[in-house]
């Protein structure tokens, strides 16, 4: 407004403001119109980009803080006993608000209704079966799967009264073949770890539905950058957030996302009588780590694509698989599934001379890979799975789905291609 250097007033019967030496309305500026846009407000139908760095999060209410701080409390002080709850917290075994944020943030990002949060990727995996089965229930589950899922349940679950048929996720009708009376949850894992097999989630989602089954996919591989297996029927979804989601070798956790209340419900509870939440200083880092994410993501799958095509025209290897390969066998799924052309930072591959061979390239390799566990990290990792990740399972099963002793699992991080390929070069140059 305009106030011709005199003093102004709001009348109280209008809200008008009226000069006190004309009492004539003051003309409105033509930025006026600028008002109902605030500082804090957000803009319309912002990108899955921005996502990964704002969803869930909003600035502390009292200080205005950008970052979610780390509630490091056991307990939370209640108004009164009516209003007990009335604030979302009591115990820190049941929410914590550093933990609910980073859950809110991973439920967007994946597309679901709702998250749980874990403290390791295995205790992410317990619930959902937990969650879902009881004694005397079955589960068709890949032949191919992280090392402790195999394990758990081959032998704690079997334990309790479950039983579960491990068959070959790359062929629709096998699973459907495998389905019993008992049938309650078909499990999948897709890319698989470490064989990179792929799960047709569509079909096997509309598969589950039509026998009235629970889909369970651990996407881990494959983070929500390159698929989002809700968005293609899963019911629920596992994540280890040791790996992509932290991204930098500093946490261990896990998180299970619903497509439904129903299902989120189900596992909150698991995650509550478990007593497995996250704690609120990993759940903080996460939240850190997550925000870049898509950037990590991005670098690792061009690395890896450059290290699985060299490895492909070197003569001391014998085969090597990675879904962004014109060679791949599952090549149409992997185009059709994954987004933007992207196929992940994981491959593997094997040298002529076997076994005797592969423990001799591995135990040469040199940095900047890093012979260890882990997979997912900025840092580039190559691993043993028959020594380390898959040791827990039965070698006849490691053997029939391809992991042989020596059997090389990549995980490309963001350093220079150049870099990573030079020293695989060194170590197969001098295999004899």
């Amino acid at each position: 407004f305009v106030a011709h250097q005199t003093q102004i007033m709001r009348t109280t019967s209008t809200g008008a403001w009226l000069c006190r030496a004309a009492r004539q309305p003051l003309r409105r500026h033509a930025s006026v119109r600028y008002l109902a846009i605030k500082s804090g407000q957000w803009i319309e139908n912002i990108d899955y980009e921005t996502k990964f760095v704002h969803a869930g999060v909003s600035p502390e209410p009292v200080t205005g803080a950008i970052l979610t701080p780390i509630y490091q409390s056991t307990t939370y002080v209640q108004d009164s006993v009516a209003e007990y709850l009335a604030k979302g917290y009591s115990y820190a075994r049941t929410n914590n608000p550093t933990v609910t944020t980073l859950e809110k943030k991973i439920a967007e990002l994946e597309s679901g209704y709702g998250a749980s949060c874990f403290g390791t990727g295995m205790a992410a995996t317990i619930s959902a079966i937990s969650g879902t089965m009881k004694a005397g229930d079955h589960c068709v589950i890949t032949n191919c799967s992280y090392g402790g899922t195999n394990r758990a349940c081959r032998t704690m679950f079997s334990d309790m009264g479950m039983s579960f048929s491990f068959v070959d996720f790359t062929d629709l009708a096998t699973i459907e073949a495998a389905i019993q009376p008992n049938t309650k949850v078909i499990f999948s894992e897709t890319p698989a770890n470490p064989t990179l097999t792929l799960t047709d989630l569509t079909a096997v989602s509309a598969l589950a539905k039509s026998k009235g089954l629970i889909h369970i996919c651990d996407s881990t591989f494959a983070t929500p950058v390159i698929q989002r297996p809700i968005e293609l029927g899963v019911d629920l979804v596992i994540q280890s957030t040791t790996k992509y989601y932290d991204g930098h070798n500093i946490t261990v956790g896990g998180a299970v996302i619903a497509a439904t209340a129903e299902f989120h419900e189900r596992i909150k509870h698991m995650q509550n009588v478990h007593g497995n939440i996250m704690s609120p200083q990993n759940a903080f880092y996460t939240l850190q780590t997550t925000k870049t994410l898509a950037l990590r993501v991005a670098k690792q799958c061009e690395n890896a694509q450059k290290v699985a095509e060299f490895l492909e025209s070197h003569p001391k290897v014998d085969v090597v698989r990675y879904p962004g390969l014109e060679s791949f066998p599952q090549r149409e799924l992997a185009l059709r599934q994954h987004k933007n052309n992207l196929h992940g930072g994981m491959l593997w591959f094997e040298v002529k001379g076997g076994t005797e061979a592969g423990r001799a390239l591995m135990d040469s390799i040199q940095r900047p890979w890093s012979l260890c566990e882990n997979l997912g990290a900025l840092e580039s990792i190559c691993t043993c799975p028959a020594v380390m990740t898959h040791a827990n399972m039965l070698a006849e099963d490691r053997l029939k789905v391809g992991i042989t002793d020596g059997f090389v699992r990549l995980s490309c991080g963001i350093e220079s291609a150049g870099d990573l390929i030079m020293s695989l070069k060194q170590s197969l140059d001098a295999l004899p």
